[in-house]
C-alpha cells in the first residue's frame, strides 16, 4: 500500500522513551562540547593520522560522500520523499535538515574553532569546526526517514553516516571528536521531531486492531484496551459475534533481544553456553511464539490456542489467543488455594513441556493462569525455544523453582517438585540456581527476597544430597580470542601516542633486572590479596588455601568484564567451605570496598602531598559556566537517582550496609589490619611493578608521585566493566605518568610492559591452579 494507507495516519504517535533519548543525546553532547574546550587528546591525533593515511587516490570518492551531508542531501531525500507521495516525510526531513545545519553554525559560532598545532596532523589544517555539520545533517536524515520507510533505510542510513566521518577525518576538515558530536546532535534533533511530530508504528489503538481483525475477516464486535506496564505488550480484549471471546497481544519491540549484561553472567556462570537463537523482528517473534505455542498444546501442555497471528501495515503485529473464561494469575490466588495438589499439577505441565524438548524460558508466577476449575495453565512462550537440549530445559526447571518458591514457599516448592519430577532433573537444575544463570525478570519477581536463590539451592542440595555445584570456568575459547584481539590494537595504537619505533628501541636497552623485579612485584600482590579476604570474613579462612583461590582468580577475575570471575570463584570456595551464600557475597563485597576505602585515601593523600615539580605547568581544568552547570546537572541527577525508590533500594541502602560493615571491621584490630593491609600491600606491590618497569627505562621519577599515579589511574581505569580494564587503564596510567612529567615514549613503554609482566602474566600460573583446585573439589 502507498503512503496515503490510512494506517500510516492511525499509527502515527509519540514514545515517552523518545524523551530519555533526548536526554541522553543531550547528556552526552554536552559532554563532548566540554572536551572539545580543551586541547585534542594524543588518542584522538592518532586516529586522525591513521586515517590520514588512506590512499589519496579514493579522494574524489570521499568527496562525494560528504555532498550526502550537505544541503544537497537535504534537497535529495525530500525529493525523492515528495517524488513517492511521502508529503509529511519530505516535510521533516527538509525541516529537521535546516534545524540540524542552523544549530551545527550556531555552536561553530560560539565555541569557535579547535585550534591543532601544525605538527600533529598529516594535513594542513590547524583549526576545526566543531561539531562535524555533515555528519550531524546525515544522522538527521536517517533517524527522522527510519520509521517511514523501515529497516533497510535506517541501516543504509547509518552507514553512510559512518563513512561520511571517516570522509571528514581523512580529508582532513574535522577530528574523530568533531564527528561524534555531529552523530549526536543529528539523533538528538531528529529524536525530538518524533516527540513534538510522532512518528509512525509508534501508536497501538482499538481503532487500530479492529481494523486489522477485520481485514483479516475475524468480524470483531468490540475490542478494549486492557491495563498495560511501559515496557510490556499491549493487550486487547476482542469479543465477536458468535459470543467468543479472544485476547489480542501486540508486540510493539523485540523482547527476545537478549542484553549484553545477561549474555556476560550467562558465561560467566555456566561452562555450556549456548546463544539465544535470533530473531529479525517483532514480526518474527510473533510468528515463533505461535509456532511454541501449537507445538507445546499438541504435546498435551495445557495453554490458550493461537486463532491468528498477523503483520500490520505501520503498526506492530498482533497475536490472538483465545481467552480462558475465569482465569487469574497465580499471584492472584489465597494461601488456601496454592495447595500442594495445584503445585504438583503445575509441575506436571512442565514435565510435559519438557518431555516434548520446550524450554519455556518465562516460568515467572505471572505467566501460570489458573482457570475456574483449579486447573494451571502456561502464557506467553515469547522467550520459548523449540528442541531445547537438556542444559536449556534445566535452566527453565530453575526458573519454575524460583517462581513457586517467591509464593509458596521453598519447602513445599522442593517437596511437591521432589514428588513430581526425577531426582536427575532436579539435580541439573541445581546447576542454575545462581543469581548469574537466571534472566533479571525471574529474580525481580515480587516474593524473590536477597537470600531467597541461596537458601533454595541449599535445601534442594540437601533434600537430594547432592554437593553444591563446583565453580566452572567462565571463559571460552572466544572470550581468550576476544581479549587477544582487543589486546593487540590496544598495543599497537598506544605506541603510536609517542613513537612505534621509538617504544622498541626503548625495550632493547631495558634493564632486564628491573623487568624481573616487575615480574616478582606482580606474583607478591597475590598474597597480598588473600590478606584483605580473611579480614573481610568474620569466619577464620584458611591461609594458604585462600591464597590458592586468588591465584586462581588471577585467571577467572582478569578475564571477565568487571571482573565478575573473582566474586563467582571466592563464593562457590567459601560456600564450600561452609559458608551460606549471603555470607560469601557479603565477604567479597566488603573485600572490595576495603580495598576501594583504601585506594581512594591513598589517592587523596597522594595526590595533595607528593612533589609536583614534575607536574608541566600549563595543564588548565577547564571552567566557567558550562563547567559549573554541567556540574551542578549531574549532582542533581546523582541527588534524585539516590532520593528515587530505585536508588534508595539499590544504592543507597547496600552502601549503608558496606559502609556498617566497614565499620564494624574497625572495631576488630587483627580482621581490620588484614583487610586495609591487605588491599594496602596489594596497591603498593603492584605499584612498585609498574615503578620497576619504569625504572628498567629511566631513572629520573618521583616512585611516590609514579605510586600515585597507579592507584588512581588503576582505580579509575577498573570502573570501566571491561576484562582486568583493558585500554582504559593503561590510558589512565599513560595520562597520569605524562602529567608528572615522564616522557610519552617511556610512559608508554613502561606502562604496556607493567600491565603485561605484574597482571597479564599471573594469568598463566593461574589457570594451572585453577585446574588443580577443581581437580581436589576446592571450588
Amino acid at each position: 500500500m502507498g503512503p496515503s494507507d490510512p494506517r500510516l495516519r492511525l499509527s502515527i504517535g509519540r514514545r515517552p522513551r523518545d524523551l530519555l533519548r533526548i536526554l541522553v543525546a543531550g547528556g552526552l553532547l554536552t559532554v563532548s562540547v566540554l572536551l572539545a574546550l580543551v586541547p585534542a587528546n594524543p588518542v584522538e591525533i592518532a586516529i586522525s593520522q591513521q586515517l590520514a593515511r588512506i590512499p589519496s587516490v579514493s579522494d574524489p570518492v570521499w568527496i562525494v560522500l560528504t555532498w550526502f551531508g550537505s544541503w544537497v542531501g537535504i534537497a535529495a531525500v525530500t525529493a525523492v520523499a515528495l517524488y513517492l507521495k511521502f508529503i509529511r516525510l519530505g516535510l521533516l526531513c527538509a525541516t529537521a535538515g535546516g534545524v540540524t545545519w542552523v544549530l551545527a553554525e550556531g555552536m561553530h559560532w560560539l565555541l569557535g574553532n579547535r585550534p591543532i598545532s601544525a605538527q600533529s596532523l598529516l594535513t594542513p589544517m590547524t583549526e576545526f569546526d566543531f561539531p562535524a555539520t555533515s555528519v550531524a545533517i546525515m544522522a538527521v536524515l536517517t533517524v527522522v526517514a527510519a520509521p517511514y520507510l523501515g529497516g533497510p533505510v535506517r541501516l543504509v542510513g547509518w552507514v553512510l553516516t559512518v563513512l561520511i566521518a571517516v570522509a571528514e577525518i581523512h580529508l582532513g576538515y574535522h577530528l574523530p571528536w568533531d564527528v561524534v558530536a555531529g552523530a549526536l546532535l543529528g539523533w538528538g534533533v531528529g529524536t525530538l521531531f518524533h516527540l513534538v511530530w510522532g512518528a509512525p508504528g509508534h501508536k497501538i489503538s482499538a481503532e487500530v486492531v479492529r481494523r486489522e481483525l477485520e481485514m483479516s475477516d475475524f468480524g470483531p464486535v468490540s475490542v478494549t484496551a486492557l491495563k498495560y506496564r511501559l515496557l510490556e505488550p499491549r493487550q486487547f480484549s476482542v469479543s465477536t459475534e458468535s459470543g467468543e471471546t479472544f485476547r489480542v497481544k501486540v508486540v510493539r519491540r523485540l523482547h527476545r533481544r537478549a542484553g549484553i549484561l545477561y549474555k556476560a553472567s550467562r558465561v560467566l556462570a555456566l561452562l555450556d553456553v549456548q546463544d539465544e537463537p535470533r530473531l529479525a523482528s517483532a514480526h518474527h517473534e510473533v510468528e515463533h511464539e505461535a509456532y511454541v505455542t501449537l507445538l507445546a498444546e499438541r504435546a498435551g501442555v495445557r495453554t490458550p490456542a493461537v486463532v491468528l497471528a498477523c503483520d500490520v501495515k505501520h503498526a506492530p503485529p498482533l497475536l490472538v489467543h483465545r481467552q480462558v473464561d475465569g482465569g487469574r494469575r497465580l499471584p492472584q490466588l489465597s494461601s488456601n488455594e496454592l495447595d500442594d495438589e495445584l503445585l504438583e499439577a503445575i509441575w506436571a505441565q512442565i514435565a510435559i513441556l519438557a518431555e516434548a524438548g520446550i524450554a519455556h524460558h518465562d516460568l515467572r508466577t505471572k505467566n501460570l493462569l489458573i482457570d475456574s476449575e483449579h486447573r494451571p495453565w502456561l502464557l506467553n512462550f515469547t522467550f520459548s525455544q523449540a528442541g531445547a537440549g537438556a542444559a536449556r530445559r534445566a535452566q527453565d526447571l530453575a526458573e519454575a523453582l524460583v517462581s513457586l518458591a517467591s509464593v509458596a514457599g521453598i519447602d513445599r516448592t522442593v517437596t511437591t517438585a521432589m514428588r513430581a519430577l526425577p531426582i536427575e532433573q532436579l539435580e541439573a537444575a541445581l546447576v542454575n540456581l545462581r543469581p548469574l544463570a537466571l534472566p533479571r525478570r525471574i529474580l525481580a519477581q515480587p516474593g524473590a527476597h536477597r537470600y531467597l536463590l541461596a537458601e533454595l539451592r541449599e535445601t534442594l542440595a540437601d533434600r537430594i544430597q547432592c554437593p553444591i555445584p563446583g565453580f566452572r570456568s567462565p571463559v571460552r575459547p572466544v572470550t581468550i580470542v576476544g581479549l587477544l584481539l582487543i589486546g593487540a590494537a590496544i598495543y599497537l595504537l598506544l605506541p603510536e601516542l609517542s613513537s612505534f619505533g621509538e617504544v622498541l628501541e626503548a625495550l632493547r636497552h631495558a634493564h632486564w633486572g628491573w623487568l624481573a623485579a616487575a615480574v616478582v612485584a606482580g606474583i607478591l600482590a597475590i598474597p597480598m590479596s588473600a590478606v584483605s579476604i580473611l579480614g573481610s570474613s568474620r569466619t577464620p579462612l584458611p591461609f594458604w588455601r585462600t591464597t590458592a583461590v586468588q591465584v586462581a582468580a588471577a585467571f577467572t577475575g582478569r578475564t571477565t568484564p568487571s571482573g565478575a570471575g573473582f566474586f563467582g570463584i571466592n563464593i562457590i570456595y567459601m560456600e564450600r567451605l561452609g559458608l551460606r551464600r549471603s555470607s560469601a557475597v557479603g565477604v567479597t563485597v566488603l573485600n572490595q570496598a576495603g580495598t576501594g576505602a583504601v585506594a581512594v585515601l591513598l589517592g587523596i593523600i597522594g595526590f595533595f602531598g607528593v612533589d609536583t615539580s614534575g607536574v608541566p605547568r600549563n595543564l588548565s581544568i577547564p571552567t566557567g559556566w558550562p563547567v559549573v552547570l554541567t556540574i551542578s546537572a549531574i549532582l542533581v541527577l546523582v541527588g534524585a537517582l539516590a532520593a528515587s525508590p530505585f536508588g534508595r533500594r539499590r544504592i543507597v541502602r547496600p552502601s549503608l550496609e558496606v559502609a556498617g560493615e566497614l565499620l564494624e571491621t574497625l572495631r576488630h584490630p587483627v580482621r581490620a589490619a588484614q583487610l586495609f593491609g591487605g588491599g594496602f600491600g596489594y596497591l603498593m606491590i603492584s605499584g612498585l611493578g609498574l615503578a620497576a618497569s619504569l625504572a628498567a627505562l629511566t631513572t629520573s621519577f618521583s616512585l611516590p608521585a609514579v605510586l600515585t599515579v597507579f592507584v588512581i589511574g588503576n582505580t579509575l581505569g577498573h570502573l570501566v566493566p571491561a576484562p582486568g580494564g583493558l585500554g582504559a587503564v593503561e590510558a589512565a596510567l599513560i595520562a597520569g605518568l605524562s602529567a608528572v612529567g615522564i616522557s610519552p615514549t617511556a610512559s608508554v613503554t613502561a606502562v604496556l610492559t607493567s600491565r603485561l609482566l605484574t597482571y597479564w602474566l599471573p594469568i598463566l600460573p593461574g589457570i594451572a591452579m585453577f585446574r588443580y583446585l577443581q581437580h581436589h573439589n576446592i571450588i
